[in-house]
């Protein structure tokens, strides 16, 4: 059964808040090497049978929001 992994996160122009928190608080605990950090989610998909089409479907329809967030997925065997 293939494993489809979808990563979605927030196009470059959009500020990220989350991310922005999380830099600061690396840089806080002597990271000083961070320059910036953007935060996204993994969503891991079992699919009795591969589709590229039909993940794209999941992925525009409720997993990512196309207006805001980037989607890219892979499949593992």
């Amino acid at each position: 059964m293939p494993t489809v992994r979808v990563y979605v996160t927030l196009k470059p122009s959009l500020l990220d808040s989350a991310g922005r928190t999380v830099a600061g608080s690396l840089r806080n605990l002597g990271f000083k090497e961070l320059e910036d950090a953007r935060i996204g989610k993994m969503i891991e998909l079992q699919v009795e049978e591969y589709s590229e089409a039909r993940v794209k479907e999941m992925c525009e329809k409720l997993l990512a929001n196309p207006v805001i967030e980037n989607y890219r997925f892979e499949v593992a065997p």
